[in-house]
């Protein structure tokens, strides 16, 4: 009896520790299972990153070899002397070339096994926390996919992939195009014809937004009438089209003018409306968006909000130049008063952060990057360039010219990519016929009138042949395609984008490649050297282009201001500040103006002294006379002891400041020009001059 109860006790001893054993045995095997899962899903998510990795690095590569043919074609043409088709152009042809390959010829599938398809949320977040069996995922949103092509997301991924953050344009690439219009500007064209330039960017721009807007909006009535509208397009979005194909860049035109030599006056018109034009349609399209009237429907007209709408158009144009300007002249300050030129790489350095930041800056507080990056461009070229050693000089304008070239090609480039490569492209004839009258009829609303009436108080006209060239050379290019491809979400706004490619492929394609041709058919002179005197004359028929007589009155005011203080304070070069400001402030003076402001007094270092020839300020030495204007225009001539008088014509005097060795003196600033031994005899006897 003992013994069978031993028995029993021993048994389910046994029988607790063969359970025990067998729920170890399992419980490892467990932990040993999930190991194994963790580890294989560790490994195939390392896996996906390592793919994703590889494939990132493919897509980046493919633009670079684009760049890389493009730059190899241009040599080409440059060698061959081939102008029928700029570098752009070729980015953009090798851009489509490419885009076919990556859209019919490589299908990349992606993994749909385990898509839903059916999740109920009500609106579209950016980003979603997943939890799946305890883990949780985030998912980001890369945009609407219609139903109808819902079937084909598995064949997508490389288009995907080739496609950038708008972003990725207006904070990267378009800083460095912006900043190096502003800093290459050549300020003496430019302010020789400022009045023209802007009225051309600014009312130029304003009429040629609302024609082709009012152009648009009865183009889409129509299309509403007969059936060819499939969703909304207000007349806000008609007006934000007109906005960002009013945007010139001709990049092009301006590429051939510079290799030809073309008229500077047509070549600082063409620029400088294009580089403020730019700014112009920025601030106008962030306008448009911002109109919001009271109430339910949202696109009405209301007048107060479209005050407002213009409200925001003065605020944040005024708020980014003042931003701009600010971070130049803070830059200038620091140069100037820091031994920052001893180190060069220091300085090259600082003054690209300080530029590229500006951008940064402006959009960060609800202004616009593009016009400040423009005018603080400006302001580091008229102040902190002076400031900086030769070496940095030469370093900062090949560092943005390199920048400039490059994504300006890298964005033509992906032009010709998204033609195939983006997702949700609309083509509707009727409205990409309409765009393309409307397009025409605004850029001639544009030219024409306004050059009327500007050859109505300007000396120097602007010749027809001139007009019928600006109409020509309003290239559509790297900031209209910015401003179109940053938002797509509406079916408005992708037909927008797929007709504006299209303008730009025309425009660039042909109007940039008949560039010569209509050079030559508007008899456009060539060869001019624009960097020569300007105030010599013209002998051909009666043009004289003097810059005496074509600066305007307000920037002699503003050159006077700026010559006397403000590059003295934010320079080494002009008159020291001992010399300009009032006796009570001469501690001040004495502290803001530098060791090397004194060793230059004598030297005249400003790039816009061709300014301000104007009458009764300008007097010449020529050997021992001396030649000076009075008020009425007229030059007399005197001995050193008065015994020769004599009026001198205009056109002499132009030509006697062309040749031999003399002196300027402006202002009490002294410029000592070079002898040139080949002076010709002036044309009339009567107006030698006795040496």
């Amino acid at each position: 009896m003992g013994y069978n109860k031993f028995r029993v006790n021993a048994t389910r001893k046994m029988s607790k520790t063969l359970a025990l054993t067998v729920l170890a045995c399992l419980s490892f095997c467990i932990c040993v299972c999930r190991a194994e899962d963790s580890a294989m899903e560790n490994m195939v998510t390392e896996r996906k990153v390592e793919d994703n990795h590889r494939q990132d690095s493919a897509d980046l590569l493919i633009f670079i070899m684009l760049l890389t043919l493009t730059i190899l074609t241009i040599w080409l043409f440059k060698h061959r002397r081939f102008r029928f088709l700029h570098e752009t152009g070729l980015a953009m042809i090798y851009g489509v070339l490419v885009g076919v390959v990556l859209r019919y010829g490589i299908h990349v599938p992606r993994d749909i096994s385990n898509v839903t398809l059916s999740c109920h949320v009500n609106a579209s977040p950016p980003t979603l926390l997943v939890n799946v069996s305890g883990k949780f995922y985030e998912y980001t949103l890369k945009g609407e996919i219609s139903a109808s092509e819902i079937s084909d997301v598995q064949d997508n991924e490389m288009l995907r992939k080739v496609t950038f953050d708008p972003e990725v344009f207006f904070n990267i690439l378009l800083p460095p195009i912006i900043f190096h219009a502003g800093y290459s500007l050549k300020r003496r064209h430019f302010f020789r014809n400022m009045g023209s330039i802007l009225a051309y960017a600014f009312l130029g721009t304003v009429i040629s937004c609302f024609i082709i807007g009012l152009l648009m909006y009865g183009c889409v009535t129509l299309m509403k009438q007969v059936g060819q509208l499939d969703g909304d397009f207000f007349f806000t979005d008609c007006l934000l089209f007109g906005a960002i194909v009013s945007a010139t860049d001709p990049v092009t035109v301006l590429a051939i003018f510079n290799e030809l030599q073309v008229d500077v006056d047509l070549y600082a018109l063409l620029f400088g409306e294009s580089v403020l034009n730019d700014a112009v349609a920025v601030v106008l399209s962030s306008s448009i968006v911002s109109y919001q009237p009271e109430g339910d429907n949202s696109h009405t007209f209301e007048v107060m909000a479209m005050l407002k709408s213009f409200g925001v158009f003065l605020g944040v144009f005024s708020g980014s130049f003042a931003l701009g300007v600010a971070t130049g002249v803070m830059t200038a300050l620091v140069t100037k008063f820091t031994k920052l030129r001893d180190f060069q790489l220091l300085e090259t350095a600082l003054f690209f952060l300080m530029s590229w930041s500006t951008f940064l800056m402006a959009e960060a507080c609800g202004f616009t990057g593009v016009v400040a990056v423009l005018f603080c461009g400006i302001t580091q070229a008229h102040y902190t360039f002076n400031n900086l050693s030769p070496e940095s000089q030469d370093r900062t304008k090949q560092l943005f010219e390199l920048l400039n070239f490059l994504a300006e090609n890298f964005i033509f480039s992906y032009m010709g990519l998204a033609l195939f490569t983006f997702q949700n492209h609309i083509f509707n004839p009727t409205f990409i016929v309409g765009a393309f009258l409307a397009v025409f009829l605004g850029r001639a609303a544009n030219i024409y009138p306004l050059s009327f009436l500007l050859n109505l108080g300007r000396r120097n006209k602007i010749s027809s042949n001139f007009q019928h060239m600006m109409m020509f050379a309003g290239l559509r290019g790297a900031m209209t395609f910015a401003l179109s491809i940053r938002d797509t979400a509406t079916y408005a706004r992708q037909m927008m984008f797929t007709t504006t490619l299209l303008i730009v492929f025309f425009t660039v394609w042909v109007c940039g490649g008949g560039t010569t041709q209509m050079l030559s058919c508007q008899h456009i002179r060539v060869g001019v050297d624009s960097d020569a005197d300007n105030s010599m004359s013209i002998t051909e028929g009666s043009e004289r282009r003097s810059t005496k007589h074509e600066s305007a009155w307000l920037f002699r005011i503003w050159y006077n201001f700026d010559h006397n203080y403000l590059k003295p304070i934010l320079t080494h070069s002009g008159p020291p500040l001992t010399v300009t400001m009032p006796a009570c402030c001469g501690p001040l003076a004495r502290c803001l103006t530098s060791p090397q402001a004194y060793e230059n007094e004598c030297q005249l270092k400003d790039d816009d002294s061709d300014l301000i020839l104007t009458d009764g300020d300008i007097s010449l030495t020529y050997g021992d006379i001396t030649v000076s204007t009075d008020a009425s225009g007229a030059h007399t001539s005197a001995g050193p002891a008065g015994t020769t008088s004599a009026v001198i014509s205009a056109d002499d005097l132009d030509r006697e400041l062309t040749y031999g060795d003399h002196e300027l003196v402006m202002r009490g600033t002294r410029l000592v020009l070079p002898m040139d031994d080949s002076e010709p005899p002036l044309a009339d006897p009567r107006h030698r001059m006795r040496m």
